[in-house]
């Protein structure tokens, strides 16, 4: 079953084209990772699938509700996200554990809202899962970046999604947080429970083991799309990026590197 079918999306925002023409379906056994330069449109287009921006042209169907026919005040507790936006809205001063749980609301910040046992329970499981439980009775704001973008994911999966987005998950980590982080994402894609998954980044080591398939966008465009081992390539990665790439791909992991061309130098080393 599809989870997220687009025909023929445009977004056009103060006289700019944003998104053209994107025609786009995401299965619920799949797992998507979005990809390409800065300005090509990857938020956009996973505001679109968020149900939080519907297109100017075009027609958008997210789990066989399509938006503008649709209250998106309900479709949006079936799809978790996590992004710098949302993170930027979470109180610094909330405990971990009711950052997580406080999703069972669809609420940021908890104020007199009850929650059942089961709630608090299916908030430590997945506390647990992605290994930030002995943070429950941290607050939000003295979490590491990598914590954080721990905690969100958590949340996110609060509400047992129907689809799951993922926007430069990341972003803003070091070499250790960003390793940690994209294992635990390949674990929650390889889990046949997990729901489907759009993940965005512009880095190909961001992505993880277990993504199926690769959209590759340029100037809101799609350059191409489809099963991740023929659409990560070379020739097309070097399209989106307008740079001679070579892509290699070993243990389930991706890299892409400016390619050399015959008889060039290899660049002066610096002092």
């Amino acid at each position: 079953m599809a989870v997220v079918e687009l025909s023929e999306v445009s977004i056009v925002r103060s006289g700019a084209t944003l998104l053209d023409g994107i025609t786009w379906t995401v299965e619920e056994d799949e797992r998507w990772v979005v990809i390409g330069p800065n300005g090509a449109g990857k938020t956009t287009l996973l505001q679109i699938v968020a149900a939080q921006s519907h297109p100017t042209r075009g027609s958008a169907t997210i789990l066989d509700e399509t938006l503008g026919a649709v209250d998106v005040f309900e479709l949006r507790p079936r799809i978790g996200v996590t992004s710098a936006a949302l993170a930027d809205r979470i109180p610094k001063s909330e405990r971990v554990s009711d950052v997580v749980v406080s999703a069972a609301y669809a609420v940021m910040g908890r104020w007199t809202e009850s929650y059942e046992e089961a709630d608090h329970l299916r908030a430590r499981a997945l506390m647990g899962q992605l290994q930030v439980d002995h943070l429950a009775d941290r607050t939000f704001g003295t979490l590491s970046e990598g914590e954080r973008k721990r905690v969100q994911i958590a949340r996110a999966l609060m509400t047992d999604p129907e689809l799951l987005l993922l926007d430069e998950p990341a972003a803003g980590l070091d070499l250790s947080g960003r390793e940690a982080l994209v294992a635990t994402l390949g674990e929650l894609c390889e889990d046949e429970l997990a729901p489907a998954t759009v993940l965005v980044t512009h880095h190909v080591e961001e992505i993880p083991r277990g993504i199926t398939h690769a959209l590759l966008l340029k100037q809101g465009r799609v350059v191409a799309a489809g099963p991740i081992e023929t659409t990560l390539t070379g020739p097309l990665l070097s399209a989106t990026f307008d740079l001679l790439l070579s892509v290699a791909h070993s243990d389930g992991r991706w890299t892409a590197r400016a390619a050399q061309r015959h008889g060039q130098r290899p660049p002066a080393r610096l002092a």
